[in-house]
């Protein structure tokens, strides 16, 4: 059981208070979304602009801005003190169908943190049980938004091993490069993919367009120690081919307890979800281990 960008369902994503309350709650993998500033410091961050629907802008970080308001830039052209003054609490959707708006309990004046702080946070949990699933965000096909990958890779190693925290922690990327960068420095690199990223852009310059199965190959050949689909791409073949490569199979993004139940029959090895909780009820009624849930902190500043 993996919490999405923390419990993305329940508290703002990518957040301090979000990934606490994951923790709170009891999950296997705590997984979020890193990205880097102009200033080369690593920011939780899923988008690559600075989105309108987990972010809002209170104020310029110094009078005359001119990069003011940030809602809508590229975080790689912005630095850590100006995303810092950032609301990342508050769930903005423009439609009134969003799914976790009604579910998703908002933490006005929370701020977009740093990796460091983060890896902080769950050591002060001593959550040393629960491996980290650092997202690193990057596409290929728009460098005009995306860290370069290599050095984007050596700053979070180096930021892993600075809190001791590599050997319990895994990459995961849609840019296979960053798999392939990270190859020797970590033991779990997760190979993410869904329906647009199935070009040689997006993997490293592997071509599975017209062969599904050889996804898991393509995978393997990158390095990756787990292959990571969106839900619908997953099928009988290629959980067949992933398992004659001794891939697991990890799915995203699962919330329905019945989808997460027949993947679970089918064979994954994981569910990244949004919703902890309902995905702990389900597996208390199949007698599946459950993670155990981490003692809150108490008076600490998780904004």
């Amino acid at each position: 059981m993996h919490g999405h960008r923390g419990a993305r369902g329940l508290r703002p994503e990518n957040t301090l208070p979000g990934l606490a309350f994951a923790l709170e709650l009891g999950v296997d993998a705590l997984e979020f979304d890193v990205t880097l500033t102009s200033d080369r410091q690593l920011i939780l961050s899923h988008d690559l602009t600075i989105s309108p629907l987990t972010s809002a802008d209170t104020t310029a970080f110094t009078p005359g801005d001119a990069m003011f308001p940030y809602v809508g830039k590229p975080v790689k052209s912005l630095t850590q003190y100006q995303i810092r003054t950032l609301d990342a609490g508050v769930r903005r959707p423009k439609k009134a169908n969003d799914p976790f708006a009604a579910t998703q309990v908002p933490i006005p004046d929370t701020r977009m943190p740093t990796l460091g702080a983060v890896l902080g946070l769950v050591s002060a949990y001593g959550a040393d049980q629960v491996r980290l699933h650092v997202e690193l965000k990057s596409d290929p096909t728009r460098p005009d938004l995306s860290p370069d990958h290599q050095l984007f890779t050596d700053l979070v190693l180096a930021e892993l091993a600075r809190h001791n925290r590599v050997q319990t922690s895994a990459i995961l990327s849609f840019d296979w490069r960053i798999l392939q960068a990270a190859r020797d420095a970590v033991p779990h690199r997760f190979a993410l993919i869904e329906a647009d990223t199935i070009d040689p852009a997006w993997l490293a310059g592997f071509d599975v367009r017209d062969v599904a199965d050889d996804i898991p190959a393509a995978a393997e050949a990158v390095g990756a120690t787990a292959l990571s689909p969106d839900r619908e791409l997953i099928d009988l073949p290629l959980m067949t081919s992933a398992a004659l490569r001794g891939l697991p199979v990890v799915a995203w993004t699962v919330n329905d307890p019945e989808e997460a139940a027949r993947l679970i029959d089918l064979g994954v090895a994981g569910i990244v979800t949004d919703y902890p909780d309902r995905m702990r009820e389900l597996w208390t009624g199949r007698g599946m281990r459950l993670p155990a849930p981490i003692r809150p902190l108490r008076h600490a500043a998780m904004t």
